[in-house]
């Protein structure tokens, strides 16, 4: 009994302990509570986002803000292109050479899946577009040569012609004039003939830098069609691990813009040479494969690089055959152009990249101040690469596909506002799904993400 009654009393003792803790407990929570005050943290204040100032209008405080903001962006970019004309003597190679690779890597490609090693693959493609390159400029320069002499007597008989228009035409210009022109000619080349001579100085230094970014090119291109995806790994591992995916993805997406891009300006190149040059070749004007060779290397220049290269051959015309032919030339140029503009252009160029014309004409004047022509036949590939990088990181910043999927990087569908407004309809939609947690969505809507291929590597896909 006396072990009982003690457990008793210890159960009792307990109990009315525990009442009186719940009485406590709800007297305590009757009493409105007062949270405790955490220590103010330190406020960082950046320029231009400091407390609002009554004294200061809004509008004001804005552009500041932006102003010096604006400012450290153009600081860099100045920077970077400084840095760019520095070394042009290896960038432009490097582009150049990247420019190749994306042309002949779809043939090095096919001769891998073949069961050729990487470094034969590369070497072979690369030997056979040398002796494609070499043996088309050695047709045209002796297709030059060949009517050089002829050229040279219709240009002569055209300048005579000319002069005696000038004698007894409208204008009434007595022969003493002429001579007297020619004179202030003859005066000018001697008077500078100390520029001339600079300048030919100038011409070697640069054929000796021509010379040594040739190799450049061709090294560069070798090592883009044996190790192009090894290259692009490596360069990503500088990067944060978590910005990796992402920026890997990006260089498969630009790269197949690069890719297209070239391919299609070939074409269209191609068909311009082509074209133009069938209606020299009916009308017998001398320099025929030159100047068909000319406006194909012009066509590289988007916009502007065909018609330049046309009025050339509208000029030798009209020198040589007179203004008949000259105009028959000049409706032959502007008919293919038509059709470049009007259907190449959409149906081809639009697939590989589309830029607004603006953008493109600005492009190649910054090209073209920077780097000479060289900068005029980058500029365009350039910013069309940049274009969908850029586009794909804002859209995918995690790294997965892109709403189009693997083959249609973002940026190349053509211009159309109807278009893109329902690409971003279904991008939005993709992206409420996934944030409503949706099994399988992400933002783009489609399957979880593929590993990322680098430059000359096809898309490796998800399993």
């Amino acid at each position: 009994m006396g072990i009982r009654g003690a457990r008793v009393s210890w159960l009792l003792r307990v109990r009315a302990e525990a009442r009186e803790r719940l009485a406590s407990a709800r007297e305590t929570s009757s009493v409105p509570s007062v949270a405790p005050v955490s220590p103010t943290p330190d406020v960082v204040v950046v320029p231009g986002d400091e407390p609002a100032n009554e004294s200061v209008p809004v509008a004001l405080r804005v552009g500041a803000a932006w102003a010096w903001r604006l400012v450290i962006v153009a600081v860099v970019l100045y920077g970077l292109f400084w840095m760019i004309s520095l070394l042009r003597v290896v960038v432009i190679p490097i582009v150049v050479a990247l420019l190749l690779a994306a042309l002949l890597e779809p043939a090095a490609g096919w001769l891998r899946k073949r069961g050729a090693p990487r470094a034969l693959a590369a070497a072979t493609i690369l030997v056979f577009g040398l002796l494609l390159v070499f043996g088309t400029l050695a047709l045209v320069v002796q297709a030059f040569i060949n009517g050089l002499a002829d050229l040279t007597d219709q240009v002569s008989q055209a300048l005579n012609e000319g002069r005696d228009w000038l004698l007894s035409g409208p204008l009434h210009v007595s022969q003493d004039q002429i001579d007297q022109y020619v004179n202030k000619a003859q005066t000018w080349l001697s008077d500078n003939q100390s520029s001339l001579t600079s300048g030919a100085l100038s011409t070697a230094t640069t054929l000796g830098e021509v010379v040594t970014g040739f190799f450049l090119v061709l090294f560069s291109t070798f090592f883009f069609l044996k190790d192009g995806s090894q290259i692009w790994r490596f360069l990503t591992r500088l990067l944060p691990r978590p910005a990796r995916p992402a920026v890997r993805q990006a260089g498969h997406y630009a790269w197949h813009t690069l890719t297209s891009y070239v391919r299609a300006t070939v074409f269209v190149a191609f068909v311009d040479a082509v074209g133009i040059g069938i209606g020299l070749a009916v009308l017998k004007v001398p320099l025929t494969l030159p100047l068909a060779a000319l406006v194909f290397l012009g066509a590289f220049i988007p916009v502007i690089g065909a018609t330049l290269s046309g009025a050339v051959a509208v000029a030798v015309a009209l020198v040589t055959q007179g203004p008949i032919s000259a105009l028959i030339i000049l409706a032959v140029v502007i008919a293919v152009q038509q059709l470049e503009g009007h259907v190449l252009q959409p149906l081809i160029m639009g697939r590989a990249v589309a830029l607004h014309p603006l953008s493109v004409i600005l492009a190649i004047a910054i090209g073209i101040t920077v780097a000479g022509i060289v900068g005029g036949l980058v500029a365009v590939p350039l910013l069309a690469v940049t274009n969908t990088a850029v586009r794909y990181l804002v859209l995918r910043p995690d790294g997965g596909p892109a709403p189009g999927g693997e083959d249609a990087p973002p940026g190349t569908v053509p211009h159309d506002d109807d278009k893109a407004a329902v690409e971003e309809a279904r991008t939005d939609a993709a992206e409420a799904a996934k944030n409503a947690g949706v099994p399988g969505a992400d933002a783009a809507g489609s399957p979880a993400p593929a590993a990322a291929a680098g430059p000359g590597e096809p898309p490796a896909t998800a399993p």
